[in-house]
């Protein structure tokens, strides 16, 4: 794998990330690479979803998209969470309308027996790293790529209830009924997702973020036992193997934020349901803060969403923070009205 990539030319998001002093905010943006875009949806027609994510020219090809069409401070790598169930063995589908399906769900404790572990990261998701490497040399230096991977407690509910839920009651289940076997399924979880994200760094990318994004299905106490623990950890292994920023993204957490800013990632991500300056407040001077637009707003008019914009990096402040939506950019956005906030932040 070629190591030797390009000088970077925009390191604004990597200053921010750690404390450093920036020119202007810098913005990405979740889904970037997504079905909002044109280019993409043509990109689509020839593949089906998991195919694009395994097949590295295809995943570089849609990663760029963004970075051709906006100014944007950062590359995400075109790929998705649930890529790390699939290592393990399970089965997930990708059905239009309906979002992602597992086949065989988790039911009861004995199903864990099933996953195929330890996960050699290599073998089953080398896919992703080779994406990784030939995105930074094509990106040519011209800003810096992140990585991801879904946090454990996310990662097990979409494997217990076999796709999305209103109220995630099935794994939620699990953590009253089958306690043990819970702690069991996110420790292997934990193992692949820091080889995982060790392995992404070491194919070129900067930055990592974690996705807890289903947070807000859990109670303080719940997520004390089942996602904090694990949360840390990662952090934890992977800084004894590479040094990145680090960014963890809690929707719904507001309840987690204090906890989240004592275990050592570098940025902490908000939703749209907190106000910035209660999100600053609880998380601390010393962490920098991403977020948080109300991804809806992207459907009022240009000058609106600028307005917005530059408003919320009045109340954020202008250093130690990484602008971005509160969640995913949705797919029927008009792609000019994305170019209008990342205008705005960058005008603010």
């Amino acid at each position: 794998m070629d190591l030797n990539f390009p000088p970077l030319k925009n390191d604004r998001i990597l200053r921010a990330a750690r404390g450093e002093e920036t020119d202007k905010v810098p913005v990405w943006v979740m889904r970037q690479a997504g079905r909002y875009l044109p280019e993409f949806r043509a990109t689509r027609v020839n593949h089906d979803f998991f195919s694009m994510c395994r097949t590295p020219e295809v995943a570089c090809e849609i990663t760029l998209q963004p970075i051709r069409r906006f100014p944007l401070d950062a590359a995400i790598i075109f790929s998705d969470i649930l890529v790390v169930p699939q290592a393990l063995g399970m089965e997930v589908l990708m059905k239009a309308g309906e979002g992602p399906v597992f086949t065989s769900p988790l039911v009861t404790p004995e199903d864990l027996n099933m996953l195929e572990t330890p996960v050699n990261v290599d073998d089953k998701l080398g896919y992703v790293f080779k994406a990784i490497n030939l995105t930074c040399h094509k990106l040519e230096g011209k800003v810096p790529l992140i990585g991801f991977a879904g946090a454990p407690w996310t990662l097990m509910s979409y494997m217990i209830e076999g796709g999305g839920s209103k109220t995630m009651s099935k794994s939620k289940e699990w953590q009253y009924r089958y306690p043990d076997e819970s702690h069991k399924l996110l420790q292997i979880l934990t193992d692949a997702i820091v080889d995982f994200l060790v392995g992404q760094v070491r194919a070129g990318a900067q930055m990592l973020q974690v996705f807890e994004s289903h947070a807000e299905y859990l109670s303080p106490d719940l997520f004390t036992q089942f996602a904090l623990p694990y949360i840390k950890q990662i952090q934890e292994r992977v800084r004894t193997k590479v040094d990145v920023p680090m960014c963890i993204f809690p929707k719904g957490g507001h309840f987690s934020l204090e906890q989240l800013s004592s275990v050592g990632y570098d940025i902490i991500g908000l939703d749209w349901t907190i106000k910035p300056d209660e999100g600053r407040q609880k998380v601390g001077p010393n962490i920098t803060v991403q977020g948080n637009m109300d991804p809806c707003a992207l459907y009022g008019t240009k000058e609106s969403i600028q307005v917005i914009a530059k408003n919320m990096v009045h109340r954020f402040g202008s250093q130690r923070y990484i602008a971005n939506l509160g969640h995913g950019i949705y797919p029927d956005v008009d792609p000019e009205h994305l170019a209008a906030f990342i205008d705005g932040i960058h005008d603010a």
